[in-house]
């Protein structure tokens, strides 16, 4: 046997290396990351010269066809059939900034500086409620020109191949948020006595409702795509960390789940949806609580495995926050929490969900007192490296989005956690090398998945484990 593979090793690996060469070439003309894009583009096509044997609209329709929507699979996201694994980022402000023109260029700056680095997936936020630039001003009422931001913002992004998670609501106050819901019930004379009515009162129920039906059925002015029709959107998110401490046992806010989640799959059944949760385990998983990052966590109405379990929910979200969770200063610990945090949530969602989990907010604020760009990084590069164990086997740590992406000159809206990529090389050096593993994976896994992506032959995991 031994003899045998020796004689066939070097064709053997020559095949592989051609073939995923291959990917990577096609992968770069759909992705048009080349430095310099102008050598690339001519009109609405890529350039090519005309020895290639490939025509320009030949590869507009390749690239039409690349741009499909993102699925679920078990415990993959996957595009055309194939695995998806996600590095990507939050910017939340961005339909702020594009509403005035002075600003509207920070958007295209983090798009850019995204690409660059091969950042794929950006979470934002679809919803600014009675607040400076409301989107909605009151209920059902919205402002046209906010409105055609978020058409820019979403145009944008499908520019540079990036697609979009877009979130409906705040738990918190900032940009309205559910606590905005209940202020407008009471002006409308409704008996309230709590934020957390916004989980359980009819018409606030109904506002919501409302918002996300306008949302889903919005026709982009820019692209002329509707909203529900549009691949550049990764996934809808239900609410921004949602939490519901009046009611610890978590039966309140899991209705709320339960009724929205339907909902948002009644209007647009092709995408993705998830809720937006911390990640913290709750009372149907007494066992879990000890992974809880402080006692705390276990109070504010949420349930992690419960609240995923529900009909409507496509994949998990977890937030990763050992600076401000857990009491332990040193690095050596937050690091430790950040592993067994991840692992708990990946071993969850593929043995009790049978989902991906996204890892959709981590980071370390400038603001601690222990913050160090070392620690950063090694943060930053643990968690990556912890999910990238997962998908190297194909598992269901679905990928990270970092929290969260800056272009230079906005400082004012940073909140500690703010990577501007051109002030910091050796994070920005972190991002790209994760987005290249994740890229070669799921590129060798765009022709090796004709045989299943099982990687049953030990060449097969050789392969993976040294391109990863």
């Amino acid at each position: 046997m031994s003899f045998k593979i020796s004689i066939y090793l070097p064709f053997i690996l020559m095949t592989m290396l051609l073939l995923h060469v291959s990917c990577l070439l096609v992968d770069t003309i759909y992705n048009n990351n080349n430095n310099n894009p102008s050598e690339w583009e001519e009109g609405s096509g890529y350039y090519l010269p005309s020895s290639s044997g490939i025509t320009n609209s030949r590869i507009d329709e390749m690239e039409a066809d690349a741009w499909s929507m993102v699925q679920k699979n078990g415990n993959q996201f996957t595009v055309n059939g194939q695995p998806f694994y996600v590095n990507g980022f939050n910017t939340y402000w961005l339909m702020v900034f594009a509403v005035d023109a002075s600003t509207r260029g920070k958007v295209t700056e983090v798009f850019q500086q995204a690409s660059s680095v091969g950042l794929s997936v950006c979470r934002t936020w679809a919803f600014n409620d009675g607040q400076w630039r409301a989107l909605q001003k009151s209920p059902s009422l919205y402002d046209e020109d906010v409105f055609k931001a978020l058409d820019f913002v979403v145009s944008e992004a499908k520019k540079y191949k990036i697609r979009l998670i877009l979130s409906f609501v705040n738990n918190w106050e900032a940009y309205g948020g559910k606590s905005q819901y209940v202020k407008w019930g009471k002006a409308a004379g409704l008996n309230l006595t709590s934020d957390d009515d916004f989980f359980s009162h009819p018409t606030i129920k109904s506002y919501y409702k409302s918002h996300v039906n306008t949302v889903l059925n919005r026709m982009n002015t820019v692209t002329n795509i509707t909203y529900k029709d549009d691949p550049t959107i990764f996934a809808w998110e239900l609410m921004n960390e949602p939490r519901c401490e009046s009611d610890p046992s978590g039966d309140k806010l899991q209705n709320w789940i339960e009724e929205m989640a339907v909902y948002v799959k009644s209007i647009d059944p092709k995408h993705l949806v998830e809720i937006g949760l911390e990640g913290f385990y709750g009372p149907s998983t007494p066992n879990k609580l000890q992974n809880n990052p402080n006692t705390y966590a276990q109070q504010v109405g949420t349930d992690f495995i419960r609240n995923h379990q529900v009909l409507g929910v496509d994949f998990a979200s977890v937030h990763i926050y050992p600076d401000s969770w857990i009491s332990q200063p040193t690095a050596e610990a937050q690091v430790a929490f950040t592993k067994s945090w991840i692992q708990s949530h990946i071993d969850d969602a593929e043995n009790f969900l049978g989902m991906p989990v996204v890892f959709s907010e981590f980071g370390v604020s400038t603001k601690d007192p222990n913050y160090t760009i070392t620690f950063r990084n090694t943060l930053i590069s643990t968690v990556y490296n912890t999910v990238l164990n997962s998908t190297k086997r194909g598992g269901g740590g679905g990928g990270t989005l970092l929290w969260q992406l800056f272009p230079e000159g906005t400082d004012y809206m940073d909140d500690g956690y703010a990577v501007v990529l051109s002030k910091s090389p050796s994070t920005s050096n972190i991002i790209s090398i994760q987005s290249n593993r994740l890229n070669t994976f799921n590129s060798l896994c765009s022709w090796n998945c004709r045989w299943g992506c099982k990687k049953k032959h030990l060449m097969h995991n050789s392969l993976y484990h040294n391109e990863l």
